[in-house]
């Protein structure tokens, strides 16, 4: 099986955000990822993955006025210097947490906008980003999301984003290819995974059972199958990523609700 990350974002949600990282290491995780970690001192996250003996593997730039409904700023128009200081941010986070990816969020196209407009901003803002984060050793990662559960949202294709890497040129800018995503914008991921780990650039897998978004196992896809092709694949082209766990447990905040729920990793 494949390297396994838990999500703190998502698992673990009895638990304050602090703690979560010693209730994924009691159930034997060794790295970790969550959405931001801005809320927190770079130095206190880092204690606790110290203690904990974790990996952090990644987590995302400032996304905007996350409560106010942004969803990133990388194809914004007009918000290039805002772009610019969240990565400055991130990687002064990522330094101190020892973490080697960065996902940059594209945002919400606005009602109305050039989509040409926007995509030549998105690229602008991605090498400028890219750029920065070569200087620091870290990889930059670009994520096609759905519209169902993003409604509007700028990138939600992995051909897209696979398109977008290769004009960019930045060996450090990768997919975070999330298979749950992938499945409700387009399917056929076994050949989809088949197609793109041995490119070189597939940064960072994440899964969640489809439709409703709980553990793996719950849902139309057979994970099973989907992480022994990762691992397939994997094996001939020297792919050392992680999946990440990226999904609500079905039990939701219930005392235990994420480690009775992690039997379909055996």
């Amino acid at each position: 099986m494949p390297r396994l990350a838990a999500n703190l974002t998502m698992l673990y949600n009895e638990h304050v955000f602090l703690d979560r990282f010693a209730a994924a290491a009691r159930d034997g995780f060794t790295a970790v990822e969550y959405l931001f970690p801005y809320a927190h001192p770079a130095a206190e996250l880092a204690a606790r993955l110290r203690d904990n003996g974790l990996q952090q593997v990644l987590f995302n730039a400032p996304p905007g006025n996350w409560d106010g409904g942004e969803r990133g700023l990388a194809c914004l128009p007009g918000r290039e210097a805002e772009f610019r200081r969240g990565i400055v941010q991130a990687l002064e986070y990522a330094e101190v947490l020892g973490c080697p990816r960065i996902h940059v969020m594209a945002g919400l196209a606005p009602a109305g906008s050039d989509r040409a407009a926007l995509q030549a901003v998105y690229e602008s803002n991605l090498a400028w980003a890219a750029a920065q984060a070569a200087s620091a050793g870290r990889d930059v990662l670009i994520e096609p999301i759905n519209t169902r559960d993003i409604p509007g949202f700028f990138l939600n294709r992995q051909d897209e984003a696979h398109a977008i890497v290769e004009r960019v040129g930045a060996t450090n800018l990768k997919v975070q290819m999330d298979l749950y995503h992938c499945q409700i914008v387009e399917g056929d991921l076994a050949m989809k995974i088949r197609r793109y780990l041995p490119t070189g650039r597939v940064g960072h897998f994440q899964i969640a059972g489809v439709p409703e978004r709980h553990e793996p196992d719950v849902g139309e896809l057979d994970y099973r199958y989907l992480l022994r092709v990762i691992d397939e694949v994997a094996k001939t082209c020297g792919w050392q990523g992680w999946v990440g766990l990226e999904y609500r447990p079905a039990r939701g905040a219930a005392a235990g609700a994420t480690t009775q729920g992690l039997g379909w990793r055996s």
